[in-house]
């Protein structure tokens, strides 16, 4: 545990008020109004915000396997600098984690890196098949603790394979984290199916093939009466699917990318591989009806699917390129723009659906705290009055496939703390842990 001592004075907490933080020996030391304490560094926070540490339900960090595109390390470092304390490595690695052995590397590689927690998240199905159940049990009880399920790049398509393991994690209280999409109806896809994908002739992806899974899940799950997490919700039919279920009480959640929140399938005009994602940038009506949704809190929280690809997996002919865009330097900087700016949220209700909430749904005991006084000093810090401009070729990634190149946005993230320990001081990485 960190022996540091930092004092952050003239800050902002969430719910507007001022107040001054104290961190030692990794924890919430006090928070009032003039601390002093003559053995702390002192940091000015005037005109910033300071936040629970963000978490993230919905990472992908490549390795094992994809090594060139992303490593824990590197994927870590992305976070920091995104104010993330916490990321859910997702199962699509190579080999997939859908074993003990998997799941435990990946946790020593984040616990190594050193710079934020790294949860493994488990497969649902071996290999991601979608037949055979994970060995979903000795993940659980690994030393990683898994308590997320997910096949996300597939879909659980099998009623009867997803039926099984909904039933299986209620011995522990997990949840499934479903990737939802309908692979009949997805066959060569290539992006949102409407006006623009007839006029570029690419194959169009509709949106009942996301609704029709949303909808079948949350009645498989209200009659196991188990959990069900949404991934990366787009489309305003299945807003109203999830609606419907949180009002008969259905166990559901469901998240929302940053890139879901600003940007519509008029980007691939381009031709541009860099907005092709998984699933695709749908239309403005989507986009409102996705802002609307979390705001009012029928999406429960914002995951950035940040997905790394190497150089030539994304700069190709559409059709070749992959899907997946970075998410994690840029995430809420796109929640400031699309949520805060525009008066639909306020900082409080930022720091529960990108902190808080995430920790709760995925049992993150230690995340998501509202810097209460004893707990860990997880603490992230952004000044909202000043801008930034995003260039590729200074992210902390290993991979540059931001759709958000140029882009001017509101937010600057100057410093986070993990267990108390500086990761980010002044907008530059602090390096600890094994600097490989």
């Amino acid at each position: 545990m960190a022996t540091e001592r930092y004092l952050l004075k003239n800050g902002s907490l969430p719910d507007g008020s001022k107040s001054d933080v104290l961190i030692a020996d990794g924890l919430i030391k006090n928070r009032a109004v003039n601390i002093i304490d003559a053995d702390a560094m002192v940091i000015d926070v005037k005109g910033s915000i300071l936040l629970p540490g963000l978490v993230d339900l919905h990472t992908h960090l490549r390795e094992p396997g994809r090594e060139d595109a992303e490593t824990v390390l590197s994927g870590s470092r992305s976070g920091a600098k995104g104010g993330f304390t916490a990321l859910s490595a997702m199962a699509n690695t190579s080999p997939v984690a859908d074993n003990a052995g998997v799941v435990e590397q990946v946790y020593r590689l984040g616990q190594e890196a050193g710079l934020l927690d790294v949860f493994p998240i488990g497969a649902v199905t071996k290999g991601l098949e979608g037949s055979a159940l994970s060995e979903i049990g000795a993940m659980a009880e690994s030393i990683a603790r898994v308590r997320v399920f997910s096949d996300d790049g597939n879909c659980v398509f099998d009623p009867l394979v997803m039926r099984r393991a909904l039933e299986y994690i209620k011995k522990f209280d997990g949840v499934i984290a479903q990737h939802a999409q309908e692979p009949r109806l997805t066959v060569g896809s290539q992006m949102n199916e409407g006006a623009v994908s007839a006029i570029l002739g690419l194959k169009g992806w509709p949106a009942i093939a996301e609704e029709a899974i949303i909808a079948r899940d949350v009645l498989l799950v209200d009659h196991v009466k188990s959990r069900l997490h949404i991934c990366h919700v787009t489309t305003a039919g299945g807003v109203e699917i999830i609606r419907w279920a949180k009002a008969r009480g259905i166990n559901v959640s469901a998240e929302v990318t940053p890139h879901h929140l600003l940007l519509t399938d008029e980007l691939a005009r381009s031709y541009n591989p860099v907005f092709k994602v998984n699933p695709p940038l749908r239309t403005e009506k989507d986009v409102m009806a996705l802002r609307e949704a979390l705001a009012d809190g029928t999406i429960d929280i914002v995951a950035t699917d940040h997905a790394p690809h190497s150089t030539e997996s994304k700069e190709c002919e559409w059709s070749e390129a992959s899907f997946g865009m970075l998410g994690l330097e840029t995430a809420l900087s796109i929640v400031q723009k699309t949520m805060v700016d525009s008066g639909l949220m306020n900082w409080a209700q930022v720091a529960d659906r990108l902190s808080t909430a995430p920790a709760k749904i995925a049992g993150y005991v230690e995340q998501g705290r509202n810097l209460e006084i004893g707990t860990r000093a997880n603490v992230m810090i952004i000044d909202p009055g000043a801008s930034w401009t995003v260039d590729r070729d200074l992210v902390a990634s290993k991979s540059r496939n931001t759709p958000f190149h140029g882009y001017e946005l509101p937010g600057v993230i100057t410093h986070t703390f993990f267990n108390g320990v500086p990761t980010l001081m002044n907008g530059a990485l602090v390096e600890t842990g094994d600097a490989r």
